[in-house]
């Protein structure tokens, strides 16, 4: 159920302008925390909204099984299903990931809350101060005795694990989407370059200006140079996390055609799920960035993620 505050409403040209887009990046119920929206009432405003779809993340489970069963009750809407390698899957598991494969997931998302470049924000949380819903979730989770340890990618040497590999296989083989998840700058590269080698079609670095990757404008043109495109999350910048002019630089450094947009919406306090595109279309229109541009990184891209194809006029 959403809360009340007030948010800001997009204009009726941004809302045209991301029509067919697909949200693959979102967090909404049911889930491990109370949600915005859940995801039948999300399809159900994507057909009124014109957006194509929308993707399942979670940082505990898979959503394979559950994206078709949305997808079934509400027909015209694509659903993705996903499986994030945290501890609750097993980590690197790529077992897990043949799994989600077979019953029809189409990302695959490196450690978020369990990769060891996020330790930090558990190990020094305050349990009674304003920490992120996914650290204090992670803090009652030890609270009950389970051991929560984090999933390495790489050895002492910044070597890409065996298992690693074996998971980048699964990717492969079944042509599916790898995002990076919540890896540190240099991890980033080293499994941009093994997926590369993989054979890995589509790569997605997540949220590069969220402030634990923290990817520079010139180190993220050298991942686009490898083949992968580079994520802005709409709650980035939103929630304050970083500066609009850090994506408007990155994007431009990168260029449209290798930028593509998501929200990480679905939290009660952010804006509703299906304004969050439109919303990123304003802020990129006023900032001086064309119609065709905003298109690309809203629509053209974010469907060749999902597996669609193009729109005529994207």
């Amino acid at each position: 159920m959403a809360d009340e505050r007030e948010h800001p409403i997009p204009s009726d040209r941004a809302r045209e302008l991301v029509r067919g887009a697909v949200d693959y990046h979102i967090h909404i119920a049911p889930d491990f925390v109370a949600r915005r929206i859940t995801d039948i009432e999300l399809a159900r405003r994507c057909l009124e909204t014109g957006q194509a779809g929308f993707g399942l993340k979670s940082h505990y489970t898979s959503t394979a099984e559950r994206a078709q069963v949305v997808a079934e009750a509400v027909p015209g809407v694509t659903v993705l299903g996903s499986i994030t390698l945290n501890r609750a899957v097993g980590g690197l598991n790529p077992l897990a990931v043949e799994i989600a494969a077979r019953e029809g997931a189409r990302i695959v998302w490196f450690p978020t809350v369990s990769s060891v470049n996020e330790q930090h924000e558990v190990l020094q949380a305050d349990p009674n101060g304003k920490v992120p819903v996914w650290v204090r979730f992670e803090l009652s989770l030890r609270e009950a005795g389970l051991a929560c340890e984090p999933v390495p990618v790489v050895d002492d040497r910044g070597e890409l694990l065996p298992e690693a590999h074996e998971v980048l296989d699964v990717i492969a083989r079944h042509d599916m989407v790898l995002c990076t998840g919540h890896l540190s700058r240099d991890e980033i590269f080293t499994l941009v370059d093994a997926a590369v080698d993989h054979g890995v079609r589509q790569i997605v670095v997540t949220h590069p200006e969220f402030p634990s990757q923290n990817v520079s404008p010139a180190d993220q043109v050298k991942l686009a140079e490898k083949g992968a495109l580079l994520e802005r999350c709409f709650t980035t910048t939103y929630t304050g996390k970083a500066p609009w002019e850090r994506f408007f630089e990155a994007t431009r450094a990168v260029g449209a055609e290798n930028t593509l947009w998501s929200t990480d919406l679905g939290q009660r306090f952010n804006p509703p799920v299906e304004d969050g595109m439109a919303l990123m279309a304003d802020r990129f229109l006023e900032a001086g960035f064309s119609e065709e541009e905003v298109r690309t990184m809203a629509v053209t891209n974010t469907r060749r993620i999902a597996g669609l194809e193009a729109l005529s006029n994207a």
